[in-house]
């Protein structure tokens, strides 16, 4: 069975005896076409079924009114916060999304790059894919003057805006808390250092042990995907050591979860024999027993600054940001997988 042929203005103009002029007119709620007019065309339009061409029009304004989105993991809690906060900022302003995710894959990533700049976005937000090693793969839209924020997980460009926390400073109260709970062994669990945050939370690590003279140690920084699954894997090398870890900051949640979970059923008490601290607040901190002790900041305050940071570069074209970096706020929340007996 053929398809049916799209309505269009003209369709509706037929319809109700008036110009397509005024059909078009009052598709867009011009003031100069009457309330009683603008009913009876909007009536119409959606009995016949009618489509706006969105995609004409933005080629006729330049603009499309939609942002792009591209982050590692769809299925995180707070990459989901993060878009929920831009989308909250860009409806209010009339702005749609087109969301992708890198699935931590730097060709994927770049793949959806262009895929955005061919869908004439205009601007991107982006959290880079841990493999990300360049920004090569956004030069059409630095070469366009089409804004580029990077949130989280940044590089610098002189052409875009990064938005993030100071995750060293973050790593290094995370670990100065494990010392000041007389912990002198801590291991530290996280991701390939490609990426700003896993190497400044390594660098805040290394501070903090420094300044307490903790000598560190390469055999104590553990290299993961920072899922569940990596959690529960490397509980099981620290049960194999000959002398265990009493402190151990990991780079996510979920990660100490898993490994947290997975020492508990071998008989290790946390945080007696082995305190934890995890990284981003994610709900699961308060269902694992004991509570997990972790940085929270918040992805949606993120995901809200970032959008109007992109609105306001977007609606002036001679914007000029005072700055290429802006730091959110960041604070440890001390719960019980890190508080030693007796030590409050």
């Amino acid at each position: 069975m053929a398809n049916e042929r799209e309505v269009t203005i003209y369709d509706i103009a037929r319809e109700l005896n008036i110009s397509a002029t005024t059909v078009s007119r009052g598709l867009q709620d011009h003031p100069t076409i009457s309330k009683k007019t603008k009913k009876k065309i909007f009536d119409l339009a959606e009995r016949l079924g009618y489509r706006s061409n969105h995609f004409a029009r933005s080629l006729r304004n330049q603009k499309t009114n939609t942002f792009g989105i591209i982050v590692p993991r769809l299925n995180s809690h707070f990459m989901s916060s993060v878009i929920a906060g831009i989308e909250n900022a860009a409806n209010e302003q009339g702005f749609s999304l087109l969301i992708a995710q890198s699935s931590e894959s730097s060709e994927k990533e770049a793949s959806s790059v262009r895929t955005m700049f061919d869908s004439r976005v205009d601007g991107l937000l982006v959290s880079l894919a841990v493999d990300t090693t360049d920004l090569s793969h956004f030069e059409h839209f630095f070469k366009k003057n089409i804004p580029v924020i990077f949130f989280d997980r940044v590089m610098q460009h002189e052409n875009s805006v990064n938005i993030l926390i100071d995750n060293r400073q973050a790593a290094y109260n995370a670990t100065r808390h494990l010392i000041e709970q007389g912990c002198r062994r801590i291991m530290h669990i996280t991701a390939p250092t490609l990426q700003n945050v896993y190497k400044d939370r390594l660098k805040g690590y290394k501070e903090a042990l420094g300044e307490h003279k903790i000598k560190f140690r390469e055999d104590y920084v553990v290299i993961t995907n920072l899922s569940q699954e990596a959690g529960a894997e490397v509980a099981n090398t620290i049960l194999k050591m000959k002398t265990l870890p009493d402190g151990i900051f990991v780079s996510n949640d979920s990660c100490a979860v898993g490994c947290m979970l997975a020492l508990k059923e071998q008989g290790i008490r946390i945080p007696e024999d082995i305190a934890f601290v995890g990284f981003n607040n994610d709900p699961v901190t308060k269902v694992i027993e004991p509570h997990l002790t972790t940085i929270n900041y918040s992805g949606y305050e993120m995901g809200q600054v970032a959008a109007r940071h992109l609105i306001n570069h977007v609606r002036d074209v001679s914007f000029v940001s005072s700055t290429n970096t802006i730091i959110l706020r960041s604070e440890l929340m001390v719960r019980a997988s890190s508080l030693k007996q007796g030590r409050k």
